[in-house]
């Protein structure tokens, strides 16, 4: 297949242009004329589908991204204008008159050319992964195959809202502590790099053996300064083999699975993730996605290979026969009371109000867990923080009392 750059009118007689990928002129016309515009010209490009055109690398490159708070923003504006009747093709344009924001309305040129093209407004969707994701582009889907786009945007606003919640949350909650070991780790820099090396001038001059507390400072101190481009080089080089490492399906597995079991942010991760699932399968159940469809896109959404691969398996327990609420003892992940719950909406077939107070319920305990988050974490900080500072005490500052003590014939 070839990429054509095409022009056109639509039925209100605007110009529509953009590239799209065909096996000639002649299906590209075709698939213009199915979606109501009449082609003007159709030529081969070499450009790719979707790119920026005449903006060039160096606009693309320093352009502002789109936000997932841009994205609440504009699901809960496609919300209002659903609900009031609006077709979806004077919903968009409106909104691009609207916005300054140039993401955006590159975004919403983009949905427009492809919705008159002929596609789906899902399909639109997809073309642009680092807005919408899977789960937003898959309830797209059932809102336009069911005609409850509205109530579905409604829901997806809310489901964004509550991701974003918990994010800024959990930032906050970290933020204290973060600027701390920051702090920490720019003092031990300055200290081993600056303070130490001067600090060993002047116990050059001693004619006495060395604390070991000094002696182990003093040596680490001249080894950081020798050897400092080899280690900023081997932390890069960790930092590339870890980000290459999580890359892989196995590596993010296996990390996705530690996180659960960290002691502070374990459980935090885990409420979360759980809540976020919950309310994904509530979202996808209530608006008539098939129980096992639903699994299989939740299981893309919640962020967590090793919780994916458990809503997987109820997914592949349930294509089998079993019930749910035994296919979610299996795995190992939920409390007695939720398995409960399940079990009860599943028997009088309620299971996404259930689910969504499950999800409730998560989050309650999440908002707990996250505003206890920096209170758990300062004793360990200050604890950290106390040995350093002992450290430095004993291998700088008793030397110095020994030679003033010395000095004064004690």
């Amino acid at each position: 297949m070839s990429n054509f750059a095409f022009k056109g009118r639509n039925g209100r007689g605007e110009l529509v242009e953009g590239i799209v990928d065909a096996t000639s002129s002649d299906a590209v016309a075709a698939q213009l004329m199915a979606g109501g515009v009449v082609p003007v010209s159709i030529e081969p490009t070499t450009d790719a589908v979707g790119s920026a055109g005449d903006g060039g690398w160096l606009q693309a490159l320093l352009a502002k991204p789109v936000t997932q708070e841009d994205a609440l923003i504009l699901t809960r504006q496609l919300y209002t204008l659903q609900k009031a009747g609006v077709p979806i093709l004077r919903s968009l344009a409106g909104l691009e008159a609207s916005t300054s924001h140039p993401g955006i309305i590159r975004l919403l040129q983009d949905v427009h050319a492809s919705l008159d093209q002929g596609r789906e407004l899902a399909t639109a969707f997809a073309r642009h992964p680092a807005v919408f994701s899977a789960f937003y582009v898959a309830m797209t889907r059932v809102g336009e195959l069911t005609g409850r786009l509205t109530e579905v945007f409604h829901r997806l606003a809310e489901h964004l809202e509550f991701e974003l919640d918990i994010r800024a949350r959990i930032k906050q909650a970290l933020r204290y502590p973060m600027m701390v070991i920051i702090a920490m780790g720019i003092a031990l820099v300055v200290i081993n790099l600056f303070v130490l090396p001067k600090f060993a001038e002047v116990f050059a001059h001693f004619k006495s053996e060395l604390p070991l507390m000094t002696r182990v400072l003093l040596g680490f101190s001249g080894w950081t300064v020798k050897w400092w481009p080899a280690v900023l080089a081997g932390g890069v080089g960790l930092v590339l083999l870890w980000r290459n490492w999580l890359a892989t399906p196995t590596g993010r597995y296996t990390w996705d699975r530690l996180k659960l079991r960290l002691p502070i942010a374990g459980n935090i991760v885990l409420k979360a993730t759980l809540a976020r699932f919950a309310r994904s399968f509530a979202l996808a159940s209530s608006s008539g996605v098939p129980i096992s469809q639903a699994m299989t896109v939740v299981a893309q959404t919640v962020d967590n290979a090793y919780i994916g691969a458990r809503i997987e398996q109820m997914r592949d327990g349930v294509e089998r026969g079993e019930s749910i609420s035994r296919c979610a003892t299996a795995t190992g992940v939920f409390t007695p009371i939720v398995l409960q719950m399940i079990a009860v909406g599943e028997e009088t077939g309620e299971l996404d109000t259930l689910m969504t107070e499950i999800a409730q319920m998560y989050e309650r305990e999440t908002d707990y867990a996250i505003k206890g988050l920096s209170a758990a974490i300062e004793p360990i900080l200050l604890a950290i923080i106390g040995a350093l500072v002992l450290v430095l005490a004993l291998g700088v500052f008793l030397p110095l009392w020994n030679l003033g003590q010395a000095a004064m014939g004690r």
